[in-house]
């Protein structure tokens, strides 16, 4: 079922059996029927009127007709459907409604496209042939039908995303940004949209990447939509490092947070030569998707020096350095690069691996 919302009705309204309106214009010889469109006499030269329907709906023709008629028939073209009470149309959606002397009546059940065109009521009186017409028009909700896979693409590139839909009348479709941009000081903050069936990104950035949906319309019902996403590969780009500055004794945290597409593999250093693995020398590594932590257990002299943490993914490499840095708990100094607990005497190890 389709709704329609016309924007400024005339001062008369027809009202059909689907239960939308259409306008009515300056009827002749004809009479209005509370079901269905009432065909208008064509003696004065009238053009037809138009009835509108949605794909799917059932439309009602009716022909005003009297007594002194002797002979009825419903045409779509030249193809009778209805000739008085007999039936020459062979599609079963065709139906008789009415045939009396005040009205001759049909249906035509799930109204579709090629049903669209010019009906005719012919009917006969002892004086002259006369004839009715109406224009059968068949409106179709705007569907998307093909619309862009996934797209995986370097950063720097050109992006191209296909929207089709289908509809009648001709629909409009625009493409929405409805994923929020990585930071917020992007020029995309806000989104942005591009009309019609194409969306053409040049040299996409990070920020670019996320949700994209095409919006469909055209009026004659809800809007269709679908979503295609883009994902922007890029090399690392390690965030802040900070040192740590644990006394001998309690356990330290070194952390490195790598942004990267696909995910950063990490790897850590000692002295810019040995590579660290957790599990020696008391030292684990715990690995997220974003970050890599290296946890000390227990400090001692041979943990301090300088730490390099590695990211890399099949698009590049990204290094940055970091300390161990012995200081006495005494000294009061607090960095954020510490854990909070190695100046506490009641912490327990397992709980020490916050932000």
């Amino acid at each position: 079922m389709c709704s329609y919302y016309p924007a400024a009705p005339p001062q008369r309204w027809l009202h059909l059996s689907t239960g939308h309106t259409v306008p009515m214009h300056c009827l002749i010889h004809s009479l209005f029927l509370p079901s269905g469109l009432l065909v208008r006499s064509l003696e004065y030269n009238q053009p037809a009127d138009n009835y509108t329907v949605c794909q799917g709906d059932d439309a009602i023709l009716s022909c005003s007709i009297d007594k002194e008629v002797t002979r009825v028939a419903w045409l779509n073209r030249s193809n009778i459907l209805y000739a008085g009470n007999d039936k020459w149309s062979i599609d079963p959606r065709v139906q008789l409604l009415t045939n009396s002397q005040a009205e001759f009546s049909i249906l035509i059940a799930s109204v579709d496209v090629w049903d669209e065109g010019l009906y005719t009521c012919s009917f006969q009186t002892q004086a002259k042939p006369h004839t009715a017409q109406v224009y059968l028009i068949v409106h179709v909700p705007a569907r998307i039908t093909n619309i862009s896979s996934a797209v995986t693409v370097n950063e720097g590139s050109d992006v191209s995303l296909l929207c089709m839909a289908t509809g009648k009348p001709e629909p409009t479709s625009v493409f929405v940004s409805v994923s929020p941009p990585l930071h917020t000081s992007s020029p995309h903050t806000d989104g942005f949209t591009s009309e019609g069936e194409y969306l053409e990104i040049t040299e996409i950035n990070r920020q670019q990447a996320g949700e994209y949906e095409c919006v469909t319309a055209n009026g004659v019902s809800l809007a269709d939509s679908k979503r295609v996403v883009i994902t922007v590969n890029y090399p690392p780009t390690i965030k802040d490092v900070k040192d740590a500055y644990p006394p001998v004794g309690k356990p330290a945290l070194l952390r490195c947070e790598a942004m990267a597409v696909p995910p950063a593999e990490f790897e850590w250093f000692k002295d810019d030569k040995h590579r660290l693995f957790g599990g020696l020398e008391g030292l684990r590594i715990r690995n997220e998707r974003t970050r890599s932590m290296l946890l000390i257990d227990n400090v001692t002299a041979r943990h301090y020096g300088n730490y390099s943490c590695l990211a890399s993914n099949k698009l590049g490499v990204s290094n940055a350095s970091l300390r161990l840095i012995r200081m006495s708990p005494s000294s009061g100094v607090s960095r954020a690069g510490c854990v909070e607990c190695s100046f506490r005497c009641d912490c327990q190890v397992e709980g020490a691996w916050r932000e």
